[in-house]
């Protein structure tokens, strides 16, 4: 069952949504997923690329600084696809309002 609060995520999966915020408009690469769960302690980190609007919002999302809310549709989406491909290698996870929006997957055998 995948969790619909912040609160009730695993601290990988709470990171990332936090990360996400945080990046506001951008993308991660290299992100590898192990069990269903994102990895940040590895010898080789994933990439954060953030975009930079000149004029926009650039800044991170205000949820950012909240210890608890509801996910949005976007991100229990994405723990989907992750508790369903297991382990992979996320080439690209694209980042637009603090959101999830693309991803590219290489999957693991």
């Amino acid at each position: 069952m995948i969790a619909t609060f912040k609160s009730l995520l695993s601290p990988s999966r709470r990171y990332l949504v936090e990360l996400m915020q945080r990046i506001n408009f951008g993308r991660i690469e290299g992100l590898t997923v192990r069990g269903g769960e994102p990895v940040f302690d590895t010898d080789a980190p994933p990439r954060v690329m953030q975009d930079v609007k000149f004029g926009g919002e650039n800044g991170p999302r205000q949820e950012a600084h909240t210890a608890d809310f509801a996910l949005k549709l976007q991100v229990v989406e994405l723990f989907g696809h992750f508790d369903r491909l297991v382990n992979a290698r996320i080439e690209s996870l694209t980042i637009k309002h603090g959101l999830p929006f693309t991803m590219q997957v290489e999957s693991i055998a």
